[in-house]
């Protein structure tokens, strides 16, 4: 993995500009996760309504800790252990967590959670610390299509629109489980 490739799509999540990169099991699409205008762009792409929501993904629990710290404290293990890195070869698992009042609501949609991945992808992670703290995290694909599972597919989809950070997918083949961490209930399995 290239240190200036890294730091290059870090970059461009700062100027305000969607980034395409490989995920676990799919190619995402990622900005700002403050900047409205790039988020806007995202549904644009996507063709996808604000009401859904989309996921956070960031390297590390430092960055989402603000969001578990208000959880009891073998929920919080639940979900740190479920991030562990000493099962890499396990489904993703995104929690859907109390929305802290630093969420934007266009993050949340119509939702009173967030949905948060620690990813265990190394090139996510590592793009996650070059941006300084968690990133949008949705699939790449147009919505009703199949989401991307290659750059080529991406650049079909999107062509110039994005910016891309070449790298290889992970082992997974299927996108994150999503599970609501008040109830427990698996809402995405």
């Amino acid at each position: 993995m290239l240190t200036h490739q890294i730091t290059a799509a870090a970059l461009c999540l700062k100027e305000g500009k969607t980034l395409a990169y490989p995920t676990e099991a799919v190619w995402g699409l990622g900005c700002d996760p403050l900047n409205e205008a790039a988020f806007q762009h995202i549904l644009q792409l996507k063709q996808r309504p604000i009401e859904k929501g989309v996921i956070l993904l960031a390297s590390d629990i430092s960055q989402i800790h603000h969001l578990i710290d208000a959880l009891p404290q073998a929920l919080q293990e639940k979900i740190m252990t479920s991030w562990s890195v000493e099962h890499p070869n396990k489904r993703a698992i995104t929690w859907l967590l109390p929305a802290h009042e630093t969420i934007p609501q266009w993050i949340k949609g119509n939702h009173p959670s967030v949905a948060v991945r620690v990813t265990r992808h190394p090139l996510c992670q590592a793009l996650c610390q070059a941006f300084g703290g968690f990133i949008v995290s949705t699939s790449a694909n147009p919505a009703g299509l199949i989401p991307a599972k290659t750059q080529y597919e991406v650049e079909n989809y999107f062509n110039d629109q994005v910016d891309y950070l070449a790298g290889e997918l992970g082992s997974s083949n299927e996108p994150s489980m999503i599970i609501d961490a008040r109830t427990g209930q698996v809402i995405r399995n």
